[in-house]
């Protein structure tokens, strides 16, 4: 009978539910235009450095 009154007990698709309703709140607040927007116009920048090429010190050329 208490079953049904406890939150924890729910269901697999029940509580993916939530999630993606939780998400999709977030994001509503993250999207107004009140909200910080100079983070979603900032450019992404690669984190790959290059590394330098040591083929020459490995083979001991000239």
């Amino acid at each position: 009978m208490s079953e049904s009154n406890e939150p924890r007990k729910i269901d697999l698709a029940e509580a993916m539910r939530q999630k993606l309703q939780q998400k999709k709140q977030q994001q509503a607040a993250a999207n107004k235009p009140g909200f910080s927007g100079n983070q979603q116009t900032k450019t992404l920048k690669s984190q790959n450095n290059k590394k330098p090429n040591n083929q020459r010190r490995r083979t001991g050329g000239s």
